[in-house]
């Protein structure tokens, strides 16, 4: 038995490994045959009915206009281009009066690339700038066609792209509300674990959601990411611009589920103080943040819930509303900073999540009980 033991992490890291691999490729399976399709399909026009010889530019352009990433991708054919026709306009100016060798090669791509930078600050099109004018500088003859053909290549590589994303587009919610989901199923968690380590009194369940919570980041970048190249689709597309209103329902949910993760950061700093600091805290504020976490969940489906499913926004929000008025004042009466801090930032948290449920700002905050006399935004009654 003692050597079969250390064997089974190993298998389970494996199985998990590959599991992981799997997944990733079969998020990128689209994006991978869109770039396929446009590198062939660019270079058989450019040899085809352009034809030109040697037109590598083509499915190099299609391929750095698409990418994996989805977001951008128009911007990244225009900067592309652009940044074919920099290069190659300066290095063939510069290099026809002074000759090609290695200062002038340096000297051509400096002021290839510096001019990029001047005109555009996108990193593709001072990138582009900079391998034009290296082919410039060591391969096209200057004064030549070489450079016009170069360019042409390079818009033929841009707009088969673009023509590849209409015709085979990607989901332009899919993917965005999925990672928005993926967000608030983090945040459901972190606020469970930070309920856990406030009842037990042990800080180790705060601090594994604190750190869980700071690794969000690159989840909350794929949401933005994934919408902004949602709003592209569904401009290029004719078969997704029925989905621009879901779209835009989603686009404006981003930055409040960003402030969410943020509140909820905030929460778990705060906990993991008053737990070392044994700070009394009212058991009711404790389950608040309970019935916060259930909240989020049912958050959670509604993002992923298709038209006409359950649960909807209304449905969302009357969930989020009950535990807003559970949070009246007399939960931190005589308590401490953190306590009080806490209590806050759950009432901030709460109005992040019912603007992602589709609430103005100022609804959103009246649907708190006040904790001044005269609030600025008078409560629901």
């Amino acid at each position: 038995m003692a050597s079969i033991s250390p064997r089974l992490p190993t298998r389970v890291g494996t199985r998990r490994r590959l599991r992981t691999s799997g997944l990733r490729l079969r998020s990128s399976a689209l994006p991978i045959l869109q770039c396929a399709l446009a590198a062939g399909i660019a270079w058989w026009v450019a040899t085809g009915p352009v034809g030109h010889e040697q037109p590598f530019f083509a499915p190099i352009a299609a391929v750095v206009s698409l990418g994996l990433s989805l977001g951008a991708r128009m911007r990244r054919s225009v900067e592309l281009v652009c940044g074919v026709t920099v290069g190659i306009g300066v290095g063939d100016l510069i290099i026809s009066f002074i000759g090609s060798g290695p200062w002038q090669i340096a000297l051509v791509v400096a002021m290839a690339m510096g001019t990029a930078v001047a005109l555009n600050s996108g990193p593709i099109f001072s990138m582009q700038a900079g391998n034009s004018a290296v082919l410039v500088a060591t391969l096209i003859p200057p004064g030549g066609s070489g450079g016009i053909d170069r360019m042409v290549d390079a818009l033929i590589g841009g707009l088969v792209g673009i023509a590849v994303v209409a015709v085979i587009p990607t989901h332009p919610v899919r993917r965005a509300r999925r990672e928005a989901a993926n967000v608030l199923s983090t945040t459901a968690d972190v606020l469970r674990k930070v309920e856990a380590g406030l009842v037990e009194n042990n800080p180790k369940p705060i601090e594994a959601a604190l750190r869980e919570a700071r690794a969000t980041q690159s989840a909350i970048d794929a949401m933005r990411a994934n919408i902004s190249g949602g709003k592209e689709v569904s401009r290029i597309s004719p078969l997704y611009w029925n989905s621009r209103p879901r779209l835009e329902r989603l686009m404006a949910a981003a930055d409040p589920i960003d402030n969410a993760m943020r509140n909820t950061r905030v929460l778990a700093r705060r906990s993991l103080s008053l737990v070392r600091d044994d700070e009394i805290l009212d058991p009711r504020l404790v389950r608040r943040i309970e019935d916060l976490a259930g909240a989020v969940d049912v958050l959670r489906l509604m993002v992923l819930a298709e038209p006409g499913e359950q649960p909807d926004q209304a449905e969302a929000a009357r969930v989020l509303r009950s535990v807003a008025r559970e949070m009246k004042p007399d939960l931190v009466a005589g308590a401490g900073l953190s306590s009080t801090v806490g209590f806050a930032q759950i009432r901030s948290l709460i109005v992040d999540l019912l603007q992602v449920a589709g609430l103005e700002r100022v609804s959103a905050i009246a649907t708190l009980p006040p904790t001044v006399e005269h609030p600025a935004y008078p409560p629901e009654s």
